[in-house]
């Protein structure tokens, strides 16, 4: 079993879930233009699960799966249309009745503030590569804390921003869609990092009562070749590292949490980046580094590393045939175990995992239900690796499925199905999946299942 208060829950994203209403006075986002010019598979998310008004039968289902905790974010643009200025009284009012309803379900509300939908409107004038966008995200943090605090004392910050400023940003696989210069992605990053700061800022300043903070970084874990000193060592190296290992230089750990945790970027960094720096004051690493109370890391899969005979790190293939999953994601449970005890060893910090699941590719079957013995396999692997990390001592207080319903997949619209609950988007009928009441039984038993 996993420690007494172990908090097991579900997650999901506003855009990925809600949908739309003509009267919900919503503003744009960027993934709405997004998808409006045909880059998520010619889909959209006008409609998605619509969550926004389904809520209450959805939140019946989690209950009676044994759900606990709900990870969910709040949308920026739902809640501010312009980004700044007059707030939509409409959607705080559906926001704090879905905490409400959440609550009565017996549901704790773990809220997101950003889950990669800034108002279409400030990207207009820059999106994140605005050094305003901290006054603006602060600004945001202080309307959500104000409006919700009294009824949710969990806040997650920043979801990923490895992706919504990587991808988006620098690859240009995301939303906005730019491929920006080195010199831009590097201030994209920074005022990611200002912005978490003037969150936590925000959110301590005007909660309404005791309030836990954390913030939801991502990156694949090295996971060493054996377990031998040596292979431990290098994976340790390569996971806090910045060597190009994916091919994207944003992808890794190091630059996006040691400022927040340790008050200071990695050497390494600063050094690789130094042509395209600007000066980084010890204001701004007073700003970035406000103290959170947890750290949590969103964590599917890993890659394979081990000592070299110089001395050094060095990565390994993967054989051919190894399992991906329906989205062709490497299967490495044991990223699960070394994710979680690299991070506590570094950070010192309680930990979360704020997002870990799959996609597989199930359908409603001819009797009527939804099979997915794929995706239980990968979830007992994968918790029982996070089981042998807090027996180790690894301080780990807590564990979200990504995600509960099937939903809107970004790029891929509505291909990829991460869900315990089938969705079927003609009629949105949910299906609970064979994988609900296996994550049930864990659930209730607090991992004795596994």
């Amino acid at each position: 079993m996993f420690r007494e208060g172990f908090v097991w829950g579900v997650a999901a994203s506003a855009f990925q879930v809600e949908g739309t209403d003509p009267d919900d006075g919503r503003g744009t986002s960027i993934w709405d233009t997004y998808a409006k010019d045909g880059k998520c598979s010619g889909m959209d998310g006008k409609t998605a699960c619509d969550h926004m008004h389904r809520y209450e039968e959805d939140y019946k289902l989690m209950a009676s799966l044994g759900v606990k905790a709900y990870r969910f974010s709040v949308s920026w643009a739902r809640i501010i249309p312009d980004g700044i200025g007059k707030v939509n009284e409409k959607g705080i009012k559906l926001y704090r009745d879905m905490i409400i309803k959440m609550k009565e379900n017996g549901i704790k509300p773990f809220l997101t503030l950003y889950h990669w939908d800034i108002p279409q409107v400030l990207q207009d004038k820059g999106g994140w590569l605005n050094p305003e966008v901290v006054d603006w995200f602060e600004n945001y943090a202080s309307v959500v804390t104000e409006s919700f605090s009294d009824i949710v004392q969990d806040f997650i910050t920043i979801n990923e921003p490895q992706c919504f400023s990587g991808l988006g940003y620098i690859s240009g696989e995301h939303a906005p869609g730019l491929k920006v210069t080195k010199e831009e992605g590097i201030r994209v990053t920074l005022n990611v990092l200002k912005a978490q700061g003037a969150a936590v800022k925000a959110i301590r300043k005007h909660a309404k009562q005791k309030v836990y903070i954390m913030y939801a970084p991502t990156s694949g874990v090295a996971i060493p070749a054996t377990d031998s000193d040596d292979d431990i060592e290098a994976a340790r190296q390569a996971y806090f590292g910045l060597e190009d290992i994916t091919g994207r230089w944003f992808w890794n750990v190091s630059w996006f949490s040691d400022p927040v945790m340790l008050g200071k970027f990695p050497e390494e960094g600063l050094k690789k980046y130094k042509d395209y720096m600007p000066k980084i004051t010890d204001a701004d690493l007073e700003l970035i580094s406000q103290d959170i109370d947890y750290y949590g890391q969103n964590i599917y899969n890993g890659y394979t590393m081990r000592m070299g005979a110089d001395g050094k790190p060095e990565y390994v293939e993967r054989a051919p045939g190894s399992p991906i999953t329906g989205n062709h994601w490497p299967v490495t449970p044991r990223a699960l175990y070394y994710g979680p005890k690299f991070l506590y060893e570094r950070y010192k910090k309680p930990i979360f995992i704020t997002e870990n699941g799959l996609s597989v590719n199930n359908w409603v079957s001819l009797d009527g239900k939804v099979h997915d013995p794929e995706r239980i396999d990968f979830l007992h692997r994968y918790i029982k690796e996070l089981k042998r990390a807090t027996d180790d001592g690894v301080d780990v207080r807590g564990y979200f499925h990504w995600s509960f319903l099937d939903n809107f997949e970004w790029t891929y619209g509505y291909r990829d199905r991460f869900g315990l609950v089938y969705v079927d988007y003609d009629t949105q009928q949910r299906i609970p999946k064979d994988s609900a009441y296996w994550f049930k039984e864990v659930m209730d038993s607090n991992g004795g299942v596994i």
